[in-house]
């Protein structure tokens, strides 16, 4: 299948204030964002990116807009929006402080058992379960990765900008870890979260990324233009992302 390298979107005001942002119109990059969005850009220029998916949000098309510019002339990636990326709808928990909702009783459940989680219904934003929000996702995490693959081969490499509680239940799917967890995994503004589905089971090959290497998935594209999915582990760790194979270069 296709490699999906999952971006959080750049830091927002919102984010800096401790407010809930959920479906807010027109919030988009603070300038610490900005500069985080095009760090990451080029972080992924040399990854061989031949699509980028994105959350209609605004803070998600801006640090998408970034990662396209930041692909080569040569191999221009197209951009797509994705409504099932969006982030998730909280309802009447959209825009409040989180320092009021942590006072609310539906806190402790989001934070224990999110599985079973339904956010209040408002007359201005959409309301969803956590449930949902991970379904609808995943769903189209797996559509993408099936529609590039078909479009570009095996190992295609396509960047999904979404975000942070979007991103931790695709991870958490791809780990076979409950929903009810997820809040274990930790997604930062503009970080790098990758995922290779294959035929018998994802691999998560990276988390929470912020470093500042480029990211290079050449050998890993490589091996699977060649060899195919395959599905089984490297016993023992194997030789790395840069390593091929036992008994190939």
């Amino acid at each position: 299948m296709a490699v999906c390298i999952l971006v959080r979107h750049g830091r927002t005001k919102a984010n800096a204030d401790g407010v809930l942002a959920g479906w807010t119109p027109g919030l988009g990059l603070d300038p610490t964002g900005a500069e985080q969005a095009a760090r990451v850009a080029a972080r992924l220029g040399p990854a061989g990116v031949v699509a980028v998916v994105t959350s209609p949000l605004q803070r998600c098309r801006e640090t998408a807009a970034a990662v396209v510019a930041g692909v080569p002339a040569d191999r221009p990636a197209p951009l797509h929006t994705e409504e099932d990326l969006g982030e998730a709808r909280y309802g009447a928990w959209t825009g409040r402080p989180l320092r009021e909702l942590a006072e609310e009783p539906l806190w402790r459940q989001v934070q224990d058992t999110p599985s079973s989680v339904t956010f209040p219904a408002s007359p201005d934003f959409d309301h969803e379960g956590m449930a949902q929000m991970q379904a609808r996702a995943v769903a189209a995490v797996r559509a993408w990765d099936e529609r590039l693959e078909a479009d570009h081969g095996p190992g295609a490499v396509w960047v999904a900008v979404s975000h942070g509680d979007v991103i931790k239940a695709v991870l958490a799917d791809a780990l076979a870890t409950p929903l009810d967890e997820f809040q274990r995994i930790v997604i930062d503004p503009a970080s790098v979260s990758i995922v290779h589905r294959t035929p018998r089971r994802p691999f998560v090959l990276r988390t929470n990324d912020t470093g500042g290497d480029p990211v290079d998935l050449s050998a890993l594209t490589a091996r699977l233009a060649a060899d195919g999915p395959g599905g089984d582990a490297e016993v023992g760790g194997g030789a790395g992302a840069t390593g091929g194979r036992p008994g190939q270069p």
